[in-house]
């Protein structure tokens, strides 16, 4: 399905184009040049000017988690983060996550154990899961949860959530 072309966020009238950058975003594997004011962020580089919609704007402040990327593989929160202090690094948003139709196995854990309920903060959680596997983080409910603290779910799916994590850490043995 083809998408809509994305327009370019309009320049306020304190802001001039002599006043942006190039930066350069290796998003999902594949570069996408923006010429941006510095100030924008990367969450915002990425759902206004790449069109990549599924980290979402929850808090804008750092506290809700739903903005959650990877970054050369380490979790951070997208709002919080200025895009040109990515320049040239691995972005990996959810929708970067699966192998056409083949679901990462975070994806369909969530999906197997219900870690989700209105879906707003699942983009997150499943990013900070995705980064938790690799962290070493303790392997007990308990850890889980607090590797998992930087990510707000306001339906309350946190077992599904936890159960999703153990299942596939079980699975990668």
């Amino acid at each position: 399905m083809a998408q809509a072309p994305i327009k370019a966020p309009n320049l306020t009238p304190q802001t001039s184009a002599s006043d942006t950058i190039n930066v350069t975003l290796r998003v999902n594997g594949a570069a996408h040049t923006l010429q941006i004011e510095p100030r924008v962020t990367l969450l915002d580089a990425l759902r206004e000017y790449i069109g990549l919609t599924g980290s979402k704007k929850g808090c804008d402040h750092g506290q809700c988690g739903a903005c959650t990327v990877l970054a050369n593989g380490r979790r951070i929160n997208s709002c919080l983060s200025l895009a040109v202090m990515y320049d040239d690094v691995e972005i990996t948003t959810i929708e970067g996550l699966a192998r056409g139709d083949e679901l990462h196995p975070v994806q369909a854990a969530f999906i197997k154990h219900d870690g989700f309920q209105c879906g707003y903060c699942t983009p997150g959680q499943i990013m900070s899961a995705v980064a938790l596997l690799k962290e070493g983080c303790p392997t007990s409910d308990e850890g889980i949860r607090e590797c998992m603290s930087g990510n707000i779910c306001r339906c309350g799916a946190y077992p599904g959530i936890v159960a999703a994590v153990q299942e596939v850490r079980a699975s990668q043995g």
